[in-house]
């Protein structure tokens, strides 16, 4: 199984998940239990519209709903959460949603058009001192109209292509009008929805805790007692599965990680889901210091990493695998290879590339390069991919230094502008550009455009993109702005990941993805126990 795993192409396996033989047939779900799972990261804030890591999504889906949700069992389509039923006009200018009646939030207040009108406001138009960290994405999106307590209207400035994808993000937890208009911290410090589960504990830096909301609208849900998040170090995760702590781990593990579990557990004991996650490591330079805003040394600097050798090679130690441009290798906007190849970085001839990044490093008249490397500490993926990017700059002459920082302080570094260069993620739920592309935007644009480049083109091309309904021709904008942020390297892609997760058979109803931050509402999860 595994010498047909590495032969499959990245293309194949976007289609849909690997499982290893042994996989349990559908049966009827039973209730009760307590699921326990570990999370490699903790939540920076409890702030769904502000927060961009699983570390945050993980805990806080199953206490939240959402207007409408992807469809992990029919990926990409999508599904209705709090939507019943949703039209679209034919000119594409407004999109109507008819909610569920008698949805409640966990204090017993009756959720109605009015609290998703609010959240989709917070989302579109943040108010001052709030961070929506995606409203990049709904530029063109206009009023909302609320013409009964159950009717929900968005009016658009313009048709956009994926206008309902959007809507779906799993980031966009419907919050309460009254809480929000109140005030005193919530969301972003208090944590109240109309999900699953009812909000219990957290425990900084131990774990989080929740418990079944007996007043949930969605009929015979959800299946589990409560969960329990513990928050751990990488290094504890096999351990805990192999020990029986944690019943799951759902971003996932690595390559010799998966071995090992299917060993010490038994392959008859065990599910393992495999395919390209919808995630990838980037490095982003701070444009606003020097020698960084000379496209010279960002071109060098990504001239240095030979990819195509280090994806083979660490893809058999990491998650980190797949080279690609930001859509992901194999989608259907991704840039093809024979064009990926002739952009800076990306040459299949690390020598001659690393050639011209010596010369163009002494043209600019830095070739002692030294820098500090802000990195992500406690995520194998961080650590591993920030060593061999290391190696790969000394091979040139460049002396970075590795400095890991926890979660909620690596994500200051980048918000406040206080890096030299940094590892970062392109991550989101589809293969939509105008969500992939959100972090190589100026900041002027998004809140996520943390190189600080002031480049309009890419702003343009970006908008243009979104408003494009051909696909065939929304493909050659995507292309050409992928070629062009790959050669102003602003931010560079790096390697794209791996999804594997090893899971006990007796947890049933969780469906795999590519994107690790679906499918967390644990609505349909239960324990065969």
């Amino acid at each position: 199984m595994r010498r047909r795993l590495g032969q499959l192409t990245a293309w194949a396996l976007v289609a849909a998940p690997l499982v290893w033989p042994g996989a349990t047939l559908a049966q009827a779900p039973k209730k009760g239990g307590i699921l326990n799972f570990a999370i490699v990261a903790s939540p920076p804030s409890y702030d769904c519209h502000a927060e961009i890591t699983f570390g945050a999504m993980q805990p806080l889906a199953p206490h939240y709903s959402l207007l409408l949700k992807v469809d992990g069992a029919n990926f990409p389509k999508l599904a209705g959460d709090l939507a019943e039923s949703w039209a679209s006009a034919a000119d594409g200018l407004s999109h109507t949603f008819k909610l569920h009646k008698g949805v409640k939030f966990h204090d017993g207040s009756p959720l109605t058009a009015t609290d998703v009108k609010a959240t989709y406001e917070r989302i579109i138009r943040p108010p001052s001192g709030v961070i929506s960290v995606r409203k990049s994405y709904y530029g063109d999106f206009g009023d909302i109209e609320t013409p009964d307590e159950h009717t929900v209207v968005f009016k658009m400035k313009a048709p956009i292509a994926g206008a309902l994808d959007l809507l779906a993000s799993p980031f966009n937890c419907i919050y309460s009008a009254a809480k929000l208009k109140a005030g005193g911290g919530y969301p972003g410090k208090e944590v109240m929805g109309s999900g699953a589960f009812q909000f219990v504990e957290h425990v900084q830096g131990s774990h989080w805790v929740g418990k079944r909301f007996d007043g949930y609208f969605k009929q015979a849900r959800p299946h589990l007692d409560g969960f329990k998040a513990y928050f751990i170090k990488s290094t504890a995760l096999v351990p805990g599965l192999m020990g029986g702590q944690f019943d799951a781990e759902f971003r996932f593990v690595t390559p010799p990680e998966r071995n090992t579990l299917v060993e010490k557990l038994g392959a008859d004991k065990v599910n393992v889901y495999e395919m390209p996650l919808l995630a990838g490591n980037i490095f982003i330079f701070n444009t606003r210091k020097k020698p960084f805003d000379d496209i010279r040394v960002r071109q060098a600097l990504s001239m240095a990493i030979d990819r195509w050798s280090g994806g083979a090679n660490i893809g058999k130690i990491s998650s980190l695998r797949f080279i690609g441009g930001v859509s992901r290798p194999g989608s259907a906007m991704a840039l093809p290879e024979d064009e990926l190849v002739k952009l800076p970085g990306f040459s299949k001839d690390a020598e001659k590339s690393r050639a011209e990044a010596r010369r163009l490093l002494k043209e600019a008249g830095v070739e002692n390069l030294e820098f500090k490397f802000l990195n992500r500490s406690g995520i194998e993926s961080y650590t591993t991919g920030g060593i061999y990017l290391i190696d790969q700059w000394r091979r040139i002459g460049v002396k970075a230094t590795h400095e890991q920082l926890e979660s909620k302080l690596y994500f200051e570094g980048f918000s406040s502008g206080n890096f030299d260069v940094g590892m970062e993620f392109i991550s989101d739920y589809l293969d939509d550009p105008t969500q992939n592309f959100v972090k190589f935007l100026s900041k002027k644009v998004s809140p996520l455009g943390y190189s600080g480049h002031e480049d309009s083109k890419i702003d343009e091309l970006y908008q243009k993109q979104q408003r494009m309904l051909d696909p065939v021709e929304r493909t050659r904008i995507v292309r050409e702005l992928d070629a062009y942020v790959l050669t102003t390297a602003y931010s560079v892609p790096y390697l794209w990941t791996q999804r594997i997760v090893v899971m006990p058979k007796k947890v049933q109803g969780w469906v795999m993805t590519p994107s690790h931050y679906l499918g967390q509402d644990l609505t349909d999860v239960w324990l065969d126990q």
